[in-house]
This record gives structure tokens, sequence and C-alpha cells, in this order.
């Protein structure tokens, strides 16, 4: 019978905002997709799901509605509930491979879960690659968002390979534990204890451009800051019109990076004064305006805006389902050639937001959303959809190989959902000392996202560069037999004389710098010679 009176298991408003922002040309699901070299035992696998995944509530209940005056929706137990509903087991067509599984994710991501069931399915997806296999999930936003996924993910999996199944419980804290992870962390083993401090380590490294976010959800403090920020929102101009934007329609395509290591991006970080999110994104901004510019696009000057998700959560939140998290719209400038100069202007762009009440009054907005109904959402949705080109998010993994169902974890990516009318949805996510990155298009926008792929490995090598211009070269041996002349290294650029806005100077290999020279300078701002010391003769 339906409740009379607002029932109990209520979706927050938030969580209610993107039950409602359903679409079926933009549906709201985080999909997953994991990768082994081995196979999985599907009997296995289903006893792995029903023993870790399904100790939350969470995953055995439906959304309910209830009738007028309330309309509010609520979480019931599913009374049907089976579990092979919600888990398949599938063989992946030949050749079986990379290119083979994306258009496999594309279709499961633009396939809609069924509302009259727990909001989510994983398959267990055999013959891929030589001998391994895939596992792609798909969760409703209304669930949770991508941080408290990733305390899912990080308890339905083990630090090794011959983990039990079921593992060792506290029974005092057991009926406790239903429904908060949390809670689960406290009454299990060690692994699950040390997965929580990885989760609360990777929010902390994440996209957060927020100091203390939680205590900045006191509305009541933001004051003029607050209202300034809500205007900027409401009253921001459209994005510029691209080929990013238009009509969407049903089909999805996703694709991913090959694994680039971390230590190689931190390289980046060191030698650019940056930060790990500031190479990355560079390098995904450069790829967007290399695929504009392949598809005949005039990028001189563009800029347009990403929203970027921004936990919000408090530390003593960090178990909870549901979503918590604000936005931050960052203007990408597309319009800057040099790799260099687009990484300073991008890092003073994040630093510009730092501190900034936008996350928090984001989320309001989504609060506000989360209790309107029909048109009026639409029309909200529609409104800041319109505002920004692309989702871009970044969830840190585990920084040391995860296994699952006996087999290591060799690959690890999702895909966010995008509101409203936007396409284009980008991820980054770390995982054992690796990073890969993801593009979810609309098909009809971007029918191969592996070209933005691509082009961004063609980014991050430029930004490589920067690193061996200032590597030092390996010494030679000092005895003259061993020396010939073919052994000797060049000091000569083997390139064209370089041009007059690009740096003049070699690098220590002996190769033109590739970087463009600073202002009334022939130098760049690596080979820019220091200021000579004043002596202390000239001094006195």
């Amino acid at each position: 019978m339906t409740p009379v009176f607002p029932p109990k298991n209520q979706l927050s408003n938030v969580d209610a905002a993107w039950l409602h922002m359903e679409d079926p040309t933009n549906l709201m699901m985080v999909s997953g997709i994991m990768t082994f070299d081995g196979p999985i035992d599907f009997d296995v696998f289903k006893q792995l799901i029903q023993h870790r995944l399904l100790k939350f509530d969470r995953f055995r209940q439906r959304v309910g509605h209830a009738k007028f005056p309330y309309n509010a929706s609520y979480w019931e137990d599913d009374p049907n509930f089976e579990l092979s509903a919600h888990v398949r087991h599938i063989g992946l067509p030949a050749p079986g491979d990379q290119p083979t599984l994306q258009r496999f994710c594309g279709e499961l991501a633009s396939s809609p879960l069924d509302f009259s069931k727990p909001l989510w399915q994983i398959h267990l997806i055999d013959n891929y690659g030589d001998a391994g296999c895939a596992v792609m999930c798909r969760f409703h936003h209304a669930i949770a968002d991508g941080i408290a996924l990733m305390f899912v993910f990080l308890s339905i999996t083990d630090f090794t390979p011959d983990a039990p199944i079921i593992r060792e419980e506290d029974d005092k804290k057991k009926k406790k534990s239903r429904g908060l992870i949390g809670n689960l962390y406290k009454q299990t083993n060690d692994m699950i204890k040390t997965s929580r401090k990885l989760a609360q380590k990777a929010v902390k490294e994440s996209l957060n451009v927020m100091t203390n976010p939680a205590r900045m959800l006191d509305f009541a403090k933001l004051g003029g800051d607050g209202a300034m920020s809500a205007a900027r929102l409401i009253f921001r101009t459209p994005d510029p019109q691209t080929l990013f934007k238009g009509p969407l329609g049903v089909s999805k395509s996703v694709a991913w990076t090959k694994p680039i290591m971390l230590k190689d991006v931190k390289a980046i970080r060191k030698v650019t004064d940056g930060t790990v999110n500031d190479v990355l994104l560079t390098a995904m901004t450069g790829a967007l305006r290399r695929y504009l510019i392949e598809q005949g696009e005039d990028v001189d000057g563009l800029n347009f805006r990403a929203a970027i998700p921004v936990n919000l959560r408090g530390p003593e939140e960090m178990g909870e389902l549901g979503n918590k998290f604000g936005l931050v719209f960052l203007s990408l400038p597309v319009g800057i050639e040099d790799t260099f100069d687009r990484l300073q202007e991008l890092k003073k762009r994040m630093n510009a937001l730092k501190g900034s009440t936008e996350a928090v009054v984001a989320f309001g907005i989504l609060n506000a959303v989360g209790m309107t109904t029909g048109e009026i959402h639409r029309i909200i949705v529609n409104m800041f959809g319109a505002k920004v080109t692309a989702v871009m998010t970044n969830v840190p993994g585990p920084p040391m190989p995860l296994y699952f169902g006996g087999q290591e974890i060799k690959e690890v990516m999702f895909w966010v959902p995008q509101s409203g009318r936007v396409g284009l949805g980008i991820s980054i996510l770390s995982y054992a000392g690796k990073v890969f990155m993801g593009v979810i298009t609309d098909t009809g926008i971007v029918p191969n996202p592996t070209s933005i792929v691509d082009h961004f490995y063609d980014e991050f090598d430029v930004l490589q560069d920067l690193v061996r211009q200032t590597e030092t070269p390996e010494p030679q041996s000092t005895k003259p037999e061993s020396v010939t002349p073919s052994q000797k290294p060049a000091l000569t650029p083997t390139a064209t004389i370089p041009s007059p806005d690009q740096c003049q100077a070699l690098t220590k290999s002996g190769r033109q710098c590739r970087n463009r020279a600073q202002a009334d300078s022939p130098f760049c701002h690596i080979h820019e010679p220091e200021p000579e010391a004043e002596t202390e003769t000239e001094s006195a």
C-alpha cells in the first residue's frame, strides 16, 4: 500500500534530483569497467556479489513513489528481488579486443535500467583478450555518487588473490552495519578498514578545490559570497556553439586509454610547477582542441566550460551512500596552442576556484531541483546544461593492485552521466600507480571518441618533452679508446632553424627546444638564463 505520510527512507532532495534527470537521451547512470588477464568463474562471481555488494541494503531496494500531497520518492525493499535479474554472464564476440569491448560498453551505456527493480546491473564478460574477461557495472546516480561508489568498489575487492569470499565479521556490529559503508568497514576485517583509509586519502587527492567543504555547507554563513556565486551561476552566458553541443540521441559511445604511469605524470608536474590534475586536464583540453581542428572547426580564442564535481562530505560522512557533491565550472582554454601556456592558464583558473562558494551553491541548487517536478525541473536542468559543454571528474583509486574473483584487476575505468543537454563526459581514474582516462559521448555528436583518446596520447607526449628537455644526459666514458665519433652526443640540432617565436635553446641532449619563447626573450621559461649575481666589488 502506498504510504500516506512521507516515508522513512525518502530520497534526499539531491538524490531525487538525479532520479528526475533521467532521460532516454541522457541516462543518469555511473558505468564502470574492470578488465582481467584471466577468467573468473561465474559461480564465484555471483557469490561475491551476494555476500559483499548485497550487504548494502540499497542494492536490494527499488524506488517507490508516494501519492499526493507529498509526491515523494523513497527506497523500499524489492519483494521480488532476484540476483539473476541484476547479474548477467555473456561472451564478447570475436576478436574480443578493446574496440569490441568498447562497442559493447557503449550499448550498455545506452540501455536504461529497469525502474521496477533495484537500479543496478553487473555483467561478467568472457572472451576478452587472449584468455581474460571483463566486468561491466551500471549503477543509477540516485544510489550514490562517485566517491561513495569508490567505497563500494573497495569493499567488494581484495588485496590478495586467495582471499575468502565470505569475510569474518564482528557479530555484535553486524545488525547495525546494513546500509552504511562506513559501518561496514568497522565490522569487517583489516582489508575493509584499510580500504576506508585509502578512500579517504583518495578524496583528498581528487579534484576537490574546497578547503573545508563540509564546514561551508552551512548556507547561512555564505552571506554575500554565496549570493554572488548564485548570481554568477544563474546569469552566466551559454557556452559557445561547437560540434560538442547539439541535439542528443539515444546511442552513446565510450573509449578509454591504455594505462599511463603516474610517475610520468608526476615528473611533468614537477617540471611545470603544477599539480597532477593540472597536467591531466591540460592534456585533455589539448586533445579536445586537436579533435575540433581535425573536424575543421575554428578554435582561435575558444573557451568552453566543464562542470567538475566537488566532494562535500566531511570525514564523519565517508561511509554513506547517496550524493553529496557540488559543482564548479572550469573554463577550458581550448584556444591556447602552446601546451605549457595552456597548463599555466588552467592552473591559474583552477586556483581561482579554490575556496570558492560556487560548489556549495550548486549543491543548494541541486537540492532545490530535487523538490521540483515536471516542466520547472526540466527548465532548470536545461538552463544549467546550456552553460557547460562537458562534465569532467577525477576519482583517485587505491595505489596498489586489487583482486576480484581470484584475478588481478588490470584496468579500471568509469563514465559519468551528463545532465541536461550535455553530450560529452570525461573521467580520470588513478589505480595501482597508473592513470586511466575515459570518454563517453553522444554518438551523434562524436561518433568515435577513440580519436579523442589518441589525441590525448599526443598531448601527453608533448608534456613529456618538457621533462626530456630538462633531463641530464648519461655521463660519457672518460676512456679515450672507448669514445668514437659515432658515439659522441649530438651538440647541434637536427631539426630546422627555429622560428622567431620558438625557444632558441638546445636541450641537454642536443635537441632543439620545442617550447614557445617568452615575450621579449629568445628563450622559454625553462631555458631563460638566470640573471648574473652582482659581485662583492660591484655591489660595494
